[in-house]
């Protein structure tokens, strides 16, 4: 059954885009002062503050989480603790244009590995948009110089920012393919997440103790990292979820997967706005492409 985008579900579905888009532009602007994985360690624990008080009890000893402990142990391994690390590992290098560009080739990804890892079939015209999607990844990592393809000239942001959307799209496959015995947490939504991370902080603890234990990392403390923190943990994880799954209630998965693409254009808005990154020619060709391949191959 086909679902109208009500102006609230077109409202909850933009909030996501939003919020993540400001997840790039901070995470940029925090770089200099706080190493990757530490801050990706520190986000989720304040999220993990935050989600407490709301579905603690999916901690209990009697929760059905514990029987599922494998399932969510992998879901958060490849979401808060491999794509959101990789995400700000990606920062460091990377302009937030380019990341939330690159990341927007997630849904070829989810083809790909749909096929490979889930049986899924891919279409003909389903190729065909992967590759119009592809080729604005490709112009987004040569900067809109197709000859540094051939000298295989990459920021390494651009190649951490790829490995992170494989690891999203691979999550997502996961989310599509619930347990029975995990099903009934996915009722609520605040218990689902505290789930993952509670998991997620055992991963994102593991990749800051190595990062410590073999980098040079750091944390210089001021009011401006503190704000910055309570931002990503309380907006881009929490706030962002519950409104993106709301949306996907009255919208359907469909329809609420294009408004994802929306993030590049306010990461464009508010890289100009807060850093002084204009966009260029190329990062809105390459979005005209990406945002092209996704709706080509999501139609029926």
């Amino acid at each position: 059954m086909t679902q109208r985008v009500t102006p609230t579900a077109a409202l909850l579905l933009t909030i996501p885009p939003v919020l993540w888009a400001g997840n790039a532009v901070v995470g940029r602007l925090v770089s200099p002062v706080i190493s990757p994985m530490t801050l990706n360690l520190l986000r989720w624990a304040l999220a993990f503050a935050f989600l407490l008080p709301l579905a603690g009890n999916v901690l209990k000893p009697t929760s059905p989480l514990w029987s599922q402990w494998r399932r969510f142990a992998a879901l958060s391994l490849f979401s808060i603790g491999g794509y959101n690390a990789l995400l700000y590992l990606a920062l460091n290098t990377s302009t937030p244009i380019n990341v939330t560009l690159v990341g927007a080739s997630t849904p070829v990804w989810m083809l790909l590995i749909g096929q490979i890892f889930f049986g899924q079939r891919i279409s003909g015209r389903q190729m065909l948009g992967a590759a119009l999607s592809i080729g604005g990844v490709l112009l987004v990592l040569c900067r809109g110089q197709w000859e540094l393809l051939l000298a295989l000239r990459m920021v390494v942001g651009d190649v951490y920012i790829l490995l992170a959307s494989m690891a999203w799209a691979y999550y997502s496959w996961m989310l599509a393919h619930p347990s029975e015995e995990s099903a009934s947490l996915r009722v609520d939504w605040a218990a689902f997440l505290l789930a993952q991370v509670a998991f997620g902080l055992v991963w994102s603890a593991a990749f800051a103790a190595g990062e410590w234990a073999l980098t040079p990392a750091h944390v210089d403390w001021s009011w401006s990292l503190l704000a910055a923190l309570l931002f990503i943990a309380l907006g881009p994880a929490v706030l962002a979820y519950r409104a993106w799954g709301a949306g996907v209630s009255r919208a359907g998965p469909t329809v609420a997967g294009f408004f994802i693409n929306l993030t590049p254009l306010f990461t464009a808005l508010l890289s100009a706005a807060f850093l002084g990154e204009a966009p260029q020619l190329f990062h809105m060709l390459a979005f005209v492409l990406i945002v092209s391949g996704i709706v080509l191959s999501s139609r029926r």
